[in-house]
């Protein structure tokens, strides 16, 4: 082997080490990013779908209400740590409307889908 066979080897072995320590180091940044916009898109759905509630003239606070009575109704005796509206589903008319809700209770999620008959919430799923 001559000197210049010594130096390329030795320049492809640099650059292949580079290679898996730069990759290992994209990937080490996407997982860390990953959970960061997961955490962010799930909070601007739940800003959304605030947003939509209150602009079909839903009152937060009244259907907040039904949403945690329907999930003491479910699970009594348990206090929700945490209450989120995440989806609203609006088709044409009221009596159609749905509410989805996201409970944290004891470590867990629930979800709770309220449903609108004759101007009032009622519970459909609670699970």
């Amino acid at each position: 082997m001559d000197t210049l066979e010594i130096v390329i080897i030795a320049v492809v072995a640099v650059l292949g080490l580079l290679a898996l320590g730069g990759a290992a180091v994209v990937r080490r940044r996407r997982d860390a990013g990953a959970e960061r916009f997961s955490r962010d898109l799930e909070q601007v759905n739940r800003d959304l779908a605030i947003a939509h509630a209150a602009d079909r003239g839903w009152d937060p606070a009244t259907v907040e209400a039904a949403a945690r009575e329907a999930f003491a109704e479910r699970f009594p005796g348990v206090e929700p740590a945490a209450v989120e509206l995440v989806q609203v589903i609006d088709p044409p008319g009221t009596d159609e409307d749905k509410a989805v809700f996201n409970v944290v209770a004891d470590g867990g999620a629930h979800r709770v889908t309220l449903g609108r008959r004759s101007g009032q919430w009622v519970p459909e799923t609670v699970d």
